[in-house]
């Protein structure tokens, strides 16, 4: 691995976090996917040598609970989940090199090879430990089958994972006042003997690794307070019967933790990837083993693209796997938000979720859909979705800035040049916008974000809007027909560009955009040099590439949405948890949140106050010039505030919510003479302004400067 900028000459292998094999997609899920595909497109657009993997998490107490109520196997049960993720990805032109599962044969002699490694090496031994178990029903107890409360904050939490409050991972005899999930009762915790894996031992190998990691602030920042804690030894075993075997003398019949063999399915993807198109192809043993190849001794370029809730499984304990076993560590990870519907938590259990399947019957293309995703938010970020925000951004940027500039310099060109127009190269300053656009794809891979390849491509695309309305080809056809036929290339050669730098983004609507241009052999085997030559097919009629999504449309959606919410609703007491999803990750079931509804919103106070009183509130417009993360504090960030008259420092709770990077230069709302306090031995002089539980930063938008009055 190198930490030089992209392309690199060392493979890479870029991979989602495994869907858990228990339950139908929805966009939330797609999130992530859409994201690991849209950046291994784009790495391949650079020239750089890309798997891009991923496979279905088979394992784990949640999968045995769910095939036993529907009273078939666990395997048989998470294979016909397996098989339908496996149709639905394609359909939204996520395309994997290849996708496994954690159960297949190439998987489990894998991870048994790499517990035995882990063994001999010295980095396992045997504990007894407190494992929870039922009295009345006479089995013991493992993860999810456990519920209790968090020993760290008192919040309710899984067996495994405080997943209502802290986030923190959790070994088995922690959680308190366990309950038993199968049948309610109270459990008790009984010595059992299991295996444990020393991650404790490569505290400082893990630190240095977080100084090297790139990718998301979130996945870098994240597990530093974990390491600064104290990292616990991780126990590998369970007590069930559907799982991975414990490798060796096993008397207690253990198999192993889902979280073991979930991400060596990446090495194993890869692997199956290599085995069908042939090692000069792709190298598996080159790109995840160190030493394996003399031309990349420290392996290769591993990117890992996830949700939020599982950057500890992916941060701590996966590179400590490796580094044990002589295998590469991750280059990047990229760990994504939530997505949110309507600014509610999506409930699975309520129907309240757009589902892939559903979004596909009403008839969309999957293109604008991942656009949406990829575009709407920092990657980091919860996004928001509603058919009127969907709408909005089809409507705007793919219809009415895209779409608008492809079909009419297309249209143009086709009319007036039978050929195509013809020049002997773009002029100066478009061939310059080009070269810029290229640049700014190759800065967005190596700033893993996803938004900016898109924004590469909207902002081109608006350039060329602007350079047709400017030179006004119509009216210098007559007067003017060279001057008027090298503007047209220029459309023609910004168009086969956005063909270019969009197919990561919109595959299949390039491919047809790639097609109207005639160009030779397929945009998907294209590079960023392409869009840098002039077009040399002969044009095709053009038909516009994105439909407009009209009110009545959304309308219509948000009734259909709404009854089916509806009817779910009407048949529970309103307690249930809800299920967000949006993490797209291999964890053991999907994403829980606290169920927020967002119509219930506090009533307006009926305590007034004077005008005099507002007077004395001194309310400033800043400016953030620097955020840092605060030692021993999970939410909050040191801020640097210009406030026109001083700099300031202020406390604020924005470290979850905000991706930090982007922070400095937001121009923010302050009060100014909020009493100062003193927080984890940092005083904060002043209070930002936000609004909501996801801390929507207030802000002008005009040119206020900082220290302007808020009146």
């Amino acid at each position: 691995m190198s930490h030089d900028d992209f392309p690199t000459d060392d493979p890479a292998v870029v991979t989602c976090g495994l869907p858990y094999a228990n339950g139908d997609l929805h966009i939330g899920h797609l999130r992530t996917y859409v994201g690991g595909d849209v950046y291994s497109r784009a790495l391949e657009r650079l020239g750089q040598e890309t798997a891009f993997v991923s496979g279905s998490d088979m394992h784990g107490t949640p999968v045995a609970v769910n095939a036993e109520q529907e009273g078939v196997s666990p395997e048989q049960f998470a294979l016909d989940w397996h098989e339908r993720y496996a149709e639905t990805f394609p359909k939204f032109n996520v395309e994997f090199d290849n996708y496994g599962h954690t159960h297949d044969e190439t998987n489990t002699e894998i991870t048994q090879r790499l517990v035995r490694d882990l063994d001999d090496a010295g980095h396992l031994y045997e504990k007894e430990i407190m494992v929870a178990y039922d009295p009345v029903d006479d089995q013991y107890l493992p993860d999810r089958y456990v519920e209790g409360t968090c020993p760290y904050c008192g919040a309710h939490a899984r067996g495994d994972e405080c997943d209502e409050g802290c986030q923190r991972h959790l070994e088995p005899g922690e959680v308190e006042e366990p309950e038993s999930t199968i049948t309610g009762n109270p459990a008790e915790y009984r010595e059992r003997t299991h295996q444990f894996f020393a991650v404790s031992e490569f505290a400082d190998y893990l630190s240095d690794f977080l100084d090297r990691l790139e990718g998301t602030s979130n996945a870098r920042n994240q597990p530093r307070e974990w390491i600064e804690q104290g990292l616990q030894d991780w126990c590998i075993t369970r007590d069930m019967d559907w799982g991975i075997d414990l490798p060796g003398e096993n008397p207690q019949d253990l198999v192993l933790y889902v979280w073991v063999d979930a991400p060596i399915e990446y090495i194993s993807s890869t692997k199956q990837y290599t085995e069908r198109v042939g090692a000069d192809a792709f190298d598996w043993e080159a790109a995840w083993k160190e030493g394996a190849s003399d031309d990349h001794p420290e392996g290769g370029e591993i990117v890992h693209v996830i949700g939020r809730d599982i950057i500890q499984h992916h941060t701590i304990f996966w590179p400590a796997m490796l580094e044990a076993t002589d295998h590469a560590e991750p280059r990047a990870v990229m760990a994504s938000g939530f997505v949110t519907l309507d600014g509610k938590g999506f409930s699975t259990s309520r129907d309240r979720a757009v589902w892939a399947d559903e979004y596909l019957d009403e008839g969309f293309h999957p293109d604008p859909l991942r656009y949406y995703l990829a575009t709407n938010g920092g990657f980091q970020q919860d996004v928001d979705f509603s058919w009127e925000k969907f709408a909005e951004r089809v409507n705007t940027e793919l219809v009415g800035t895209v779409g608008n500039f492809l079909y009419r310099s297309l249209l143009f060109a086709h009319r007036n040049y039978e050929d195509g127009p013809d020049a002997d190269a773009p002029s100066d300053d478009v061939a310059a916008r080009i070269d810029e656009a290229v640049d700014d794809v190759a800065a967005a891979v190596n700033d893993y974000s996803v938004r900016a390849l898109g924004d590469a491509v909207t902002d081109l695309a608006r350039y060329g809007n602007e350079y047709i309305q400017r030179n006004e080809p119509w009216k210098l056809v007559d007067e003017e027909p060279a001057e008027a036929e090298q503007v047209i290339y220029d459309c023609v050669a910004l168009a086969k560009a956005i063909a270019v730098l969009f197919e990561p983004l919109a595959p299949e609507k390039s491919e047809r955009l790639w097609a109207q241009l005639g160009e030779p052999g397929s945009v998907h085997d294209a590079t960023v040099e392409a869009a840098r030559e002039g077009p040399a097919g002969d044009l095709r009629e053009p038909t516009e590439l994105f439909e407009q999504i009209e009110d009545e449309r959304v309308e219509a959606l948000n009734e259909k949405l709404e009854a089916r919410v509806a009817e779910s609703e009407s048949g529970d007491d309103g307690d249930e948890e809800s299920e967000t999803g949006g993490d797209g990750s291999d964890d053991d079931e999907t994403a829980t949140t606290d169920d927020t509804d967002m119509t219930d919103i506090e009533p307006l106070s009926d305590d007034r106050i004077s005008f005099d009183e507002f007077q004395e509130l001194d309310i400033r417009v800043g400016r953030i010039e620097d955020a840092v993360g605060i030692d021993g504090a999970d939410d909050l960030l040191k801020l640097t505030v210009d406030l026109g008259a001083e700099t300031r420092t202020i406390v604020a709770g924005l470290k979850q919510l905000h991706d930090v990077d982007d922070l400095p230069d937001t121009k923010v709302i302050v009060l100014a003479n909020m009493e100062k306090a003193e927080l984890f031995g940092v005083e904060s002089n002043g209070m930002v302004l936000a609004a909501g539980e996801d801390a929507d930063l207030l802000t002008t938008y005009e040119g206020a400067g900082p220290g302007t009055k808020v009146k």
